[in-house]
C-alpha cells in the first residue's frame, strides 16, 4: 500500500462522506441542546452555580473525543457524580469539590491502568439488561418533575413533540427529528408568545468560556484525606457508568472498543475539567443514545461537536437558547427512555422461556437502581445476585457414583462436575468410609479442581480412609487441577 492510500485509510469516515458528516454534526448540535437543562439541573443537584455543570460538559465532551476508547459516546457532567460531591461542596465548599475532580480523575487513570476495565466479563447480560431498563426508568421519571405544577400548554406541547419524533422520520432523516421538534416548538411558543417553562428558567448561561486554574484549597495532607474518599467514590461510579455505556454502545453499533483507554480517557478529562473549573462527570447514557441511537452517529466528531456548540449555544446564542421550551426537551428525553428500554425483555413470551433466577437478577438490578437512583449500586447488587445464583446453581453439578471391583478389594469413586467451595462441601459426606474396601480410587477424569476448598476436601476425605486404615488413590487429574491438587495437598490441614 503506498503512502498516500495508507494516510487516506486513516482519514476518519466524516472528511469523505458528506453524508456522515452531516449526521454527526446534526447529532452534535441536538445533544448540546439537550445537555444544557441537563447539565443546569445536575449543578442545581451538586450545589453549584449553573456555569460549573456545564463547563464540566465542554470540557468532558471535548477532551473524551479525543482521548476516550468508545466513538460516538457522550461524556459529560451527570447526576450520579453530583449525588457523590454533593455533600462534599456543601460541606466544604467548591473549592474542595474542584480538588475532589481532579483526584477522581487520577484515580481513574490508575485503575484504567490497572485493568478494571476487564471486570465489565463478570457482568451477566441479565445484569446488563436491567441496568438498561433501569436506566430507561430514571430518564423518564427525570422528566416527570418537569411535568407537575406547569401550565397547561405544556401538555399539548409534550404531545406534538412526540408526534413529531414520531412521524418526521417518515418524511425524511436527512434532519434530526429530535431538532425538528425542538426548532418547532421554539418558534411556536416564541411567536405565539406561549408563557411555558423555559431553559432560561433554570439558570443563567455562561457568557464566557472557562479559564484553567488549581482549585482553592490549601494543599495539606488534611485537604487529601477530606476528598479522598469522595475522589474514589466518584471515580468507581463515573467508571462503571462509563463502561457500562460503552458497552451497550457497542452492541447497538456492533462494533468493539477499547474499555482500558475509555477508563484512562475519563481519567484525563477529568483531570481537565477540574483545572477548568468544572464538578466532573463520566459517560451520559441519555445523551449517548440521542447521539447514537435517535441520530445515528457514529464518530468522534459528533462527540466534539456536542461540547462545542454547548459553548457555542451558551455563550454566542444564549438568548435564543434561553427561550427554547422546556416540553421540547422533555418530549425529546421521553422519547430516548422508550428507545432505551428494552420491551422485547419484558414480552410474556421471553418471560416464559427465561429461567427464574436470570428474571430475579434482572428485576433486582432494576429494583436497586430505581431505589437509589445510583446505576453503581444495582449493577454490583445484581452482580452478586446472578454470582450467588450461579454458584447455587452450580453446586449441584457434582456427582459421585461408586463401583465395586468384582474381587471386593478396590472400591471406585467416579466423580463428576466443577469442584469448588460451594460444590466440594457436599463432596466429603458423599463416601462410605465405614464400609467401604480397603483400597479406595477416587477417579476425578471427569471433573476439575477450582480452589482450595477443593483440595481441603480431597485432604479430608483421605484422612478419613487413613484413620480406619483404608488407602486412597487420587487418578484423572487434568493437569490445572493436578498442578493445584500437588502445591495445596497436605498444606491445608487446619481448613476442615
Amino acid at each position: 500500500m503506498s503512502p498516500v492510500a495508507r494516510l487516506r485509510g486513516l482519514k476518519p469516515d466524516w472528511i469523505s462522506d458528506p453524508k456522515v458528516w452531516r449526521t454527526e454534526v446534526l447529532a452534535g448540535l441536538v445533544v448540546a441542546l439537550a445537555l444544557i437543562p441537563e447539565a443546569i439541573s445536575f449543578s442545581i443537584i451538586a450545589g453549584v452555580d449553573p456555569a460549573i455543570g456545564l463547563f464540566a460538559s465542554f470540557t468532558m465532551a471535548v477532551v473524551i473525543a479525543i482521548v476516550g476508547g468508545r466513538r460516538a459516546m457522550i461524556s459529560a457532567a451527570t447526576g450520579a457524580v453530583a449525588l457523590v460531591i454533593a455533600p462534599l461542596n456543601r460541606e466544604h465548599g467548591l473549592g474542595h469539590l474542584i480538588a475532589a475532580v481532579i483526584l477522581a480523575g487520577v484515580f481513574q487513570l490508575v485503575l484504567g491502568a490497572l485493568g478494571v476495565a476487564k471486570l465489565m466479563r463478570f457482568i451477566p447480560r441479565s445484569v446488563m439488561v436491567g441496568f438498561v431498563n433501569a436506566l430507561a426508568i430514571l430518564i423518564f421519571m427525570a422528566q416527570i418533575t418537569e411535568m407537575r405544577d406547569v401550565p397547561w400548554p405544556v401538555y399539548p406541547l409534550i404531545a406534538a413533540g412526540l408526534a413529531l419524533m414520531v412521524f418526521f422520520p417518515r418524511i425524511t432523516t436527512v434532519v434530526p427529528a429530535p431538532l425538528v421538534s425542538i426548532v418547532i416548538l421554539t418558534v411556536i411558543t416564541v411567536a405565539a408568545g406561549i408563557a411555558v417553562p423555559t431553559v432560561g428558567d433554570k439558570g443563567e448561561l455562561p457568557s464566557s468560556l472557562p479559564v484553567p486554574g488549581l482549585p482553592d484549597v490549601p494543599f495539606t495532607l488534611d485537604t487529601l484525606t477530606t476528598i479522598a474518599p469522595y475522589a474514589f467514590a466518584m471515580a468507581l461510579v463515573g467508571l462503571m457508568e462509563s463502561l457500562m455505556t460503552a458497552k451497550l454502545v457497542d452492541e447497538i453499533t456492533d462494533t468493539h472498543s477499547s474499555k482500558t483507554r475509555e477508563s484512562i480517557g475519563q481519567g484525563i478529562a477529568n483531570i481537565v475539567t477540574g483545572f477548568f473549573g468544572g464538578m466532573g462527570g463520566c459517560a451520559m447514557i441519555g445523551q449517548t443514545m440521542i447521539n447514537v441511537k435517535v441520530s445515528g452517529a457514529r464518530t468522534r466528531l459528533s462527540t466534539f461537536l456536542a461540547g462545542a456548540f454547548l459553548m457555542v449555544l451558551c455563550i454566542v446564542f444564549g438568548p435564543i437558547v434561553s427561550d427554547i421550551p422546556m416540553a421540547a426537551l422533555v418530549a425529546v428525553m421521553v422519547m430516548v427512555s422508550f428507545a432505551t428500554f428494552d420491551w422485547h425483555s419484558v414480552a410474556p413470551k421471553t418471560l416464559r422461556r427465561m429461567p427464574t433466577g436470570e428474571i430475579a437478577v434482572m428485576v433486582i438490578t432494576v429494583a436497586c437502581v430505581v431505589a437509589t437512583h445510583n446505576l453503581a449500586i444495582g449493577v454490583v447488587v445484581g452482580s452478586i445476585t446472578a454470582m450467588v445464583i450461579f454458584a447455587r446453581r452450580v453446586a449441584h453439578l457434582a456427582e459421585v457414583t461408586a463401583v465395586t471391583t468384582p474381587d471386593g478389594t478396590t472400591v471406585v469413586y467416579r466423580v463428576t462436575g466443577e469442584l469448588f467451595f460451594a460444590s466440594s462441601n457436599d463432596l466429603v459426606g458423599q463416601f462410605d468410609y465405614a464400609s467401604d474396601a480397603d483400597k479406595v480410587v477416587i477417579d476425578l477424569s471427569a471433573a476439575h479442581v477450582w480452589d482450595a476448598s477443593s483440595v481441603a476436601a480431597l485432604d479430608a476425605i483421605e484422612t478419613k480412609y487413613a484413620q480406619r486404615g483404608k488407602t486412597v488413590e487420587i487418578t484423572g487429574l487434568n493437569d490445572p487441577s493436578a498442578d493445584l491438587h500437588g502445591k495445596l495437598t497436605g498444606e491445608l490441614a487446619g481448613s476442615h
